[in-house]
């Protein structure tokens, strides 16, 4: 890894930082990164500032390159990247703006039950949600489907899991693009992802996927608390997967296709990895066809997942679904490019809207809020680590300045790598369960690679985007027992 950053930052506030356009000069914007002088000091070490600086190069990009307080190095654009171009002036869609595992992304389940009604049963019941949730590297679901009912699944997303039996039909409501994207595109798919994604449907994969029960410990505004039916010591399960193998092949499908396709469309940019083509291409449209299909699988997978957790919990506390009441708060895409409309320089424009590794935030009162929440705002959900909080938040107007975007998570400090060989030797569960939190993974690395000392505090994550304005905190959540691949 190259040394830390050592360009120009310039203080807009206490929550702002400015990379100025003449730090290079194929910067078409500034770059904005969301921060306070101490978060600051771990974004400077891992040069994820200079990929800020890189995607203000695109073609058509608008207004900033923008960055969340949980930045991080990733593939050309930082995790915890914004990037918005316009589609009527050439503006691009990039495979590496989105990431490979697309619409990763989070869901919140409220429930009836309160911490004094799981705390003795913690153990056995994250053993029993790790028996019943396929998890790891390569975990494979229940589902099987011919590739003509995949194709289907891929057009209706969670609505194709719902009419299989996964839920009911109210979770569409409370899911965002209620849980399919329109435009996917099947044809635009290789056999090679339709391979992978065909066995892996209502599966959680590895890494920082999990599913997590939780208590409330902090209610920060009653009143938007009480739309969501959230309360202190309530239980809340937080579920977070993406696309799996399906994504992550589209991914590197494309981004090796756009940078052959560089030269035909005599596209410069100072990372291959953000490797781009416009919107309005037929390179671009299919890339846009086939990621709405990884997008919908996805919204497909969290809400089979779900499913599975409710299934358990019933067996479990031997109740019914009225009495547990498992209702969808909402469920949030993270890594997406979407096209929308936006207010830049007074005018309305159509953009291109890459969020990877960062949360949508609708104010109250836009149009596409189901009406249970248009008065309150988009709910945000903020995962933290196995060892600190998670939040929920509501989107504002403010965030007008953000193409109504915020912060995903906590971001990581350490790689994988280095998590696992800084922690070697240590019993991240053991030291976990002295803190009353549960923990079932596939295995010991795993752990490692995601132990808290590998994340920023979600917590001083959480605080700048309150303070900056772009969304607002409404409740936090204190883990008690956590599943992992």
């Amino acid at each position: 890894m190259a040394e830390g950053w050592k360009g120009p930052l310039e203080r807009v506030d206490d929550y702002r930082w400015r990379i100025p356009k003449r730090y290079n000069p194929g910067m078409r914007v500034p770059g904005i990164i969301y921060a306070d002088e101490n978060l600051l000091k771990d974004i400077r070490t891992d040069r994820a500032p200079e990929q800020v600086a890189n995607v203000a190069h695109l073609p058509g990009i608008v207004k900033y390159s923008l960055a969340m307080p949980d930045i991080h190095w990733g593939y050309g654009m930082p995790i915890g990247g914004v990037a918005a171009t316009d589609v009527g002036k050439d503006g691009v869609v990039g495979a590496g703006l989105v990431g490979y595992d697309i619409n990763c992304g989070v869901r919140l389940i409220r429930t009836n039950l309160t911490e004094k009604d799981v705390k003795e049963k913690m153990r056995d019941l994250v053993s029993a949600l790790f028996r019943n949730i396929p998890a790891g590297v390569g975990s494979k679901g229940e589902i099987r489907i011919s590739g003509q009912e995949e194709r289907k699944l891929l057009i209706k997303g969670a609505k194709w899991a719902v009419e299989h039996g996964y839920g009911k039909p109210e979770d569409l409501e409370y899911t965002e693009e209620g849980g399919a994207i329109e435009g996917a595109d099947p044809g635009a798919v290789s056999p090679r992802a339709y391979e992978r994604g065909q066995k892996q449907s209502g599966t959680l994969g590895s890494g920082n996927h999990f599913v997590e029960v939780q208590a409330i410990d902090e209610i920060y505004d009653e009143s938007t608390a009480e739309v969501f039916d959230l309360h202190l010591g309530q239980v809340t399960i937080m579920i977070h997967s993406g696309s799996r193998g399906f994504g992550y092949q589209i991914c590197e499908d494309y981004a090796k296709g756009m940078v052959r396709g560089l030269d035909k469309f005599g596209i410069r940019v100072p990372d291959r990895q953000l490797a781009c083509a416009p919107v309005n291409s037929q390179e671009g449209k299919s890339y846009l066809g086939a990621m709405r299909c990884a997008a919908n699988y996805a919204w497909c997978n969290r809400q089979i997942l779900m499913e599975l957790t409710r299934r358990t919990f019933e067996r479990f506390f031997s109740l019914g679904p009225k009495d547990l009441g498992m209702d969808l708060i909402y469920d949030v895409a993270h890594n997406i490019a979407k096209i929308e409309k936006h207010i830049v320089d007074d005018q309305e424009k159509t953009l291109c809207v890459h969020r990877k590794g960062a949360t949508r935030a609708f104010p109250p009162g836009h149009k596409e809020l189901s009406e249970k929440y248009r008065a309150i705002g988009q709910p945000v959900i903020i995962p933290g680590d196995m060892g600190r909080n998670s939040y929920l938040l509501v989107g504002t107007e403010r965030a007008a300045e953000t193409f109504y975007s915020t912060c995903h998570g906590s971001g990581r400090v350490m790689s994988r790598s280095t998590a696992i060989r800084n922690l070697r030797g240590r019993s991240i569960a053991r030291e976990l369960e002295e803190k009353r939190i549960f923990v079932c993974s596939t295995g010991r690395q795993t752990l490692a690679e995601e132990a808290p000392e590998a994340y920023k505090d979600v917590n001083e994550v959480v605080e700048v985007v309150h303070e900056a304005g772009i969304s607002k905190r409404v409740c936090r959540m204190r883990p008690l027992g956590v599943i992992k691949g």
